[in-house]
C-alpha cells in the first residue's frame, strides 16, 4: 500500500463515500507515518461505529505545500495499534477515538478519556458497559522526589472564564510537567449535528467556540454548500472574508492587551480592551451582532453592505488602526515588556512540527502554516494577507505574530472594500447529496478550523467532525511550561489563548 491509494482532494471538494479508500489499519497507519515524515500533517482523525463490531476510522492529511488533502479510512474491531509513540500529533485524536467508540489504541502511552461526559452518539456509541469517569476524577502523572510538589489550578477560576484544570509537577519554582485536563462542559455539539441539518444546526455550530462564530459558521456553510452543489456570489464571499478578518482583529487586539496586563503594563491593556470593542462593533455594523451571529448562512450571507455602511466601516477602521498602532507600539517600545516576553514559554520549530501546532502558535515557531494561503477558499482564492511568521517560538514571537496579523488584516479589509463586487444573488443551499463526504478548512484567528461532513443515504449527517485549532494546540501550552517558573503560566497561557469550549465539543 502507498499514499497513491488515498483519495486526493481539495478543501470544499465533494466526494462520494464509495470513493473513500478503505485500507487495512496497518496500511493506513504506515501511510500516515510516511506522509507526516514527508511534511504532511494530520488535520483530523476520528471514528464512528458502523455496526456493533465495526468502527470506521477516518484520517485526513493536509499537504500544505501542494495545497491538497488526502483522505482514507480503515475498519477496526475492538482495538488498533497506537501511532502516538511514533507520531505525537495524533495522541489526542486516538484518546478521543477510544472515548467515543471504545476502540483501544494498544500501546498508547497515556490513553485516558479526553472529556467527562458519555459519548452516546448515534453511529458512534461506545459499548454500553464501558465506564465513564465521574466529572473531575482523572488519573494524573505524578513526580516523586525530595522537594517535588504538585500545584493544582482550577477547574473553577476567578472571573468569568470557562472550566479547565491544570496540574503542575514542580521542583521549587520550576515546572517539570504540566498536565491539562479539560472536558468539564462537554456539550455534545457533534452528537446534536448527527441526523441534520436541523433548523438549529447552524446556531449550534456558531456556538462551538463562541469567540469564533464566523470561523466555525463559515466552515459549516461551506460544507453544506459543497454537499448541496450551491454557488456563493463573489460579493457574499467578500463580506464573509471581511467578517472573518474582523473576528481576527478583535481577538488579536484583546490578546495583546491581555498580555500587556499580565506583565503589569496597564496603558496598552486598557487601550486594547477598548479597541477590541471597536472591532466587535464593526462586526455588529455588518449584521447587528458583535460576535457575527447569523451573518452567514448556507448559500451566502444574510446581510449586505450598502455604500453608507461601507463608508462608515472605512472610517471606523482608520480610527481603530491609529489607536491600536499607538497602543501596541508603545508596549513593544517599553523595554521591560519585551524583556519579559523574550525566552518565556519557548516552543521551537521541531517540537511545534512534531506535535502539529497550527495558527499563530505554529507561525511563531517558524512554521508558515496558514489555510488562507495553503488551502484557500472564497475570497482568499483571489487575494489573501501575507503569512506572518516569527522564529523564536516564545511569548514575544506569539505577540509579534498577532501584531503583524492585525496590520495585514486591516490592509486586507480595506482592499476588499475597495474592490467589493457588485450586487449579489445568493440562494439558500438546497438538500444535501446522499452518501458523500466533504472536508472544509478555514484559518480562524486561533488557527486551522477543520470540519468533516459525511452524509447517509437520505442526505442527512451520518457523522460531523469538528476540529477546533485548540485541539491541536493545548499540548503546545503544556510543553511551553517545561523548565519555566510556575509564575510564567498566566503569561504563557494568554500567549496561546486557547478555547475550552472549542475543545469540549
Amino acid at each position: 500500500m502507498s499514499l497513491s491509494t488515498w483519495h486526493t482532494l481539495t478543501a470544499g471538494q465533494l466526494i462520494p463515500t464509495a470513493a473513500l479508500p478503505i485500507l487495512p489499519i496497518a496500511a493506513l497507519q504506515a501511510d500516515l507515518l510516511a506522509a507526516v515524515a514527508d511534511g504532511e500533517r494530520v488535520s483530523a482523525l476520528f471514528g464512528w461505529r458502523l455496526t456493533p463490531d465495526c468502527v470506521r476510522v477516518v484520517a485526513v492529511l493536509a499537504a500544505d505545500a501542494a495545497g491538497r488533502l488526502r483522505v482514507a479510512a480503515a475498519d477496526v474491531g475492538s482495538e488498533m495499534p497506537s501511532l502516538t509513540p511514533a507520531c505525537p500529533q495524533v495522541h489526542l485524536f486516538e484518546r478521543e477515538i477510544a472515548e467515543q467508540t471504545g476502540v483501544v489504541p494498544v500501546g498508547h502511552p497515556w490513553c485516558k478519556p479526553v472529556r467527562f461526559a458519555p459519548m452516546d452518539y448515534p453511529g458512534t456509541a461506545a459499548p454500553a458497559d464501558r465506564a465513564t469517569p465521574p466529572i473531575g476524577v482523572m488519573d494524573f502523572f505524578r513526580m516523586d522526589g525530595d522537594e517535588v510538589h504538585e500545584v493544582a489550578v482550577g477547574p473553577v477560576h476567578a472571573g468569568v472564564i470557562e472550566p479547565g484544570h491544570f496540574r503542575f509537577q514542580c521542583h521549587g519554582e520550576t515546572v517539570y510537567h504540566l498536565e491539562i485536563s479539560l472536558g468539564y462542559q462537554h456539550r455534545g455539539i457533534e452528537k446534536r449535528l448527527v441526523g441534520g441539518p436541523h433548523p438549529r444546526s447552524f446556531h449550534q455550530i456558531q456556538a462551538a467556540a463562541g469567540d469564533t462564530s464566523i470561523g466555525h459558521g463559515l466552515s459549516y456553510c461551506q460544507a453544506c454548500e459543497a454537499l448541496a452543489g450551491s454557488r456563493v456570489s463573489a460579493r457574499a464571499q467578500a463580506i464573509r472574508g471581511i467578517a472573518l478578518e474582523l473576528e481576527r482583529l478583535a481577538n488579536h487586539t484583546g490578546d495583546l492587551g491581555a498580555l500587556a496586563g499580565d506583565v503589569g503594563f496597564l496603558p496598552t491593556q486598557n487601550y486594547c480592551g477598548a479597541i477590541r470593542g471597536d472591532f466587535l462593533n464593526m462586526t455588529a455594523l455588518l449584521c447587528g451582532s458583535r460576535l457575527g451571529r447569523d451573518l452567514l448562512r448556507p448559500g451566502g450571507v444574510a446581510f449586505d453592505l450598502e455604500p453608507t455602511r461601507v463608508d462608515d466601516l472605512r472610517r471606523r477602521l482608520d480610527k481603530a488602526d491609529r489607536e491600536v498602532t499607538n497602543a501596541v507600539e508603545l508596549m513593544f517600545a517599553t523595554a521591560s515588556v519585551p524583556a519579559r516576553f523574550e525566552d518565556t514559554g519557548r516552543v521551537d520549530r521541531a517540537l511545534a512540527e512534531a506535535i502539529g501546532l497550527v495558527g499563530p502558535a505554529a507561525r511563531a515557531s517558524g512554521l508558515p502554516r496558514d489555510v488562507r494561503q495553503d488551502h484557500p477558499s472564497g475570497i482568499y482564492q483571489v487575494q489573501h494577507p501575507p503569512v506572518s511568521v516569527w522564529n523564536s517560538g516564545d511569548v514575544f514571537a506569539r505577540a509579534t505574530v498577532r501584531w503583524l496579523e492585525i496590520q495585514r488584516s486591516l490592509r486586507f479589509i480595506r482592499e476588499v472594500l475597495a474592490g467589493l463586487p457588485p450586487e449579489r444573488e445568493d440562494r439558500p443551499a438546497g438538500a444535501l447529496a446522499p452518501e458523500s463526504l466533504v472536508v472544509t478548512l478555514n484559518e480562524g484567528w486561533r488557527g486551522e478550523i477543520c470540519h468533516v461532513a459525511i452524509t447517509d443515504s437520505q442526505g442527512h449527517f451520518a457523522r460531523y467532525k469538528v476540529v477546533d485549532p485548540s485541539f491541536h494546540n493545548w499540548f503546545g501550552l503544556a510543553l511551553a511550561l517545561r523548565s519555566q517558573a510556575i509564575s510564567d503560566f498566566p503569561l504563557c497561557n494568554k500567549s496561546f489563548n486557547l478555547s475550552y469550549c472549542g475543545f469540549d465539543l
